[in-house]
């Protein structure tokens, strides 16, 4: 079956997927995007994605074309044309085609565009041994600059930190605020476990609040682990027993050295990975039921 892509209006072969060079989402990064996960034939957390979309959207003015049940008629119709049961699905709605400028009201409609793809899983070998990774000396972007809160196409800033982690050979960044504290990876919230405790950086230090890290600290509440959200210093970081990083696609994927320090794959991310496997296996066998999925 050939790849399709959703666009605007309809579903169109991904060769004739074409967006001009107008757009100010290419031209100036104007536009917003969400990645989600598709567990045999549901769209995992389907409406928290959607709510964080439309919120996106509000922050910076721009009018999502769709409504939500349109929006998951899209999404489903997207998987339906190219076959795919477990998936890895971006929605993308930029600013849309104008001349070029940077006021909004040049643009008279928002593109809209799904990308559906065959979810390739992680290899095994990084769960069981975790990865590497380095804190960046480029900074996060000041929240009162451009707040993270908005998941927006201007992806820069991850990219210059996401360029240091491949020179010095490992798998993520992560990023300090401008006060020199812990924030986030380049594409995925960060976690560690010190005396007992699991810590993870507050949302005011500049974070976007992953979808996947409001599940986690959900379920280590739930299973009694002393949970702690603030401010915390690379030392902190370095001093730790364990760490892990989570996002929509990794889920939760152990963290074996950060710059010199190094870690053993701990019991804590092993017990809340299992624990937000049931969470997913729960959550589709629902959805399956009342839809929306591809069982509908």
């Amino acid at each position: 079956m050939g790849h399709f892509v959703y666009l605007n209006d309809g579903v169109v072969p991904a060769a004739e997927a074409k967006v001009s060079v107008f757009d100010h989402g290419f031209l100036y990064g104007d536009g917003i995007y969400e990645t989600m996960r598709v567990y045999d034939g549901v769209v995992f957390l389907l409406d928290e994605h959607l709510q964080r979309l439309c919120r996106s959207a509000s922050l910076i003015g721009l009018d999502v074309p769709k409504d939500i049940p349109g929006i998951k008629r899209a999404l489903y119709e997207t998987l339906r044309a190219n076959g795919l049961r477990n998936a890895y699905v971006r929605l993308t709605v930029s600013r849309g085609y104008g001349q070029i400028g940077l006021d909004p009201g040049l643009c008279k409609e928002p593109t809209f565009v799904i990308i559906a793809n065959e979810f390739k899983p992680y290899p095994s070998a990084l769960y069981e041994n975790g990865i590497s990774l380095i804190i960046a000396s480029t900074r996060r972007n000041l929240k009162e600059a451009l707040d993270p809160q908005i998941k927006s196409l201007n992806f820069l800033n991850n990219i210059l930190a996401k360029i240091e982690a491949q020179r010095a050979d490992a798998y993520e960044a992560v990023l300090l605020n401008a006060a020199g504290h812990l924030t986030e990876g380049t594409i995925s919230n960060l976690f560690f476990v010190k005396e007992g405790v699991l810590c993870t950086p507050a949302v005011e230090c500049g974070i976007l609040d992953g979808i996947t890290r409001a599940l986690v600290v959900g379920l280590a509440v739930r299973s009694g682990i002393e949970l702690r959200e603030g401010e915390f210093l690379p030392g902190d970081l370095y001093g730790a027993s364990e760490v892990f990083v989570t996002n929509t696609t990794m889920e939760i994927m152990p963290v074996s050295r950060v710059d010199a320090a190094r870690f053993t794959v701990g019991h804590v991310a092993g017990l809340l990975h299992t624990q937000y496997r049931h969470e997913v296996n729960g959550y589709v066998s629902e959805k399956k039921g009342e839809g929306p999925s591809l069982w509908q």
